[in-house]
């Protein structure tokens, strides 16, 4: 299934591929606080979450159970051309994170 993300131009959508096996409104919820990042602007939030699933993957296992909420918690609060441009950074071994 997809639902529309963004729209950047008139011509483009941007659409975000739910994974099998997890329902559509799993991703619709909004992660909780986070006192790390209290303010509005929730991109350091999104940037983290992102690092942490990876991190968590890394040390599990992909695919683990234990690491789907902070997969969650990127996929609600991270544009999908942000995660777009980081997947393919980490693929090619230069992404500026702590992974």
């Amino acid at each position: 299934r997809k639902f529309p993300w963004t729209q950047t131009n008139k011509k483009k959508r941007h659409m975000a591929e739910i994974p099998k096996g997890i329902k559509a409104a799993d991703f619709l919820q909004t992660p909780a606080h986070d006192p790390h990042n209290p303010n509005t602007n929730q991109s350091k939030h999104c940037y983290m979450k992102y690092n942490e699933f990876f991190r968590c993957e890394k040390f599990h296992g992909q695919g683990n159970p234990i690491c789907y909420k902070f997969k969650q918690a990127y996929f609600s609060l991270c544009p999908k051309d942000w995660t777009a441009k980081w997947d393919e950074q980490r693929e090619a071994g230069n992404f500026p994170g702590p992974l």
